[in-house]
């Protein structure tokens, strides 16, 4: 069984910043992709951002130059770094590996203009 915990999310501005962090309680982002999904009001969830093992990365059209994705093995954590924030940004973000784990509770990201 493999918890993941999301946080660093909260209430900004349009332009702000913030940095998502994902940690799982073993080590599996060395071993799998792993991506940063997120979860509109009323909407499904939706990959934004992929990061591969090799260290590939890819972006949504509408976070490509703002989100980066990146990961610390020895800390068991996945990072989303999320420049010049939009309100369309807002939604509960969740990191999982592919092929998934259990979604562990996500963190709201709140974006006003």
């Amino acid at each position: 069984q493999v918890q993941l915990v999301e946080s660093g999310g909260g209430l900004v501005q349009a332009g702000d910043s913030l940095r998502l962090s994902c940690v799982a309680s073993r080590s599996i982002f060395s071993l799998y992709a792993v991506g940063w999904y997120r979860r509109a009001p009323g909407k499904q969830r939706d990959l934004v951002a992929a990061l591969s093992t090799g260290g590939s990365t890819n972006y949504v059209d509408s976070v490509k130059g703002r989100f980066t994705i990146s990961r610390d093995n020895a800390k068991n954590t996945v990072y989303l770094q999320m420049n010049s924030l939009k309100p369309e940004d807002t939604a509960v973000y969740y990191c999982n590996t592919q092929p998934h784990y259990s979604w562990g509770q996500g963190t709201q990201v709140t974006v006003s203009s």
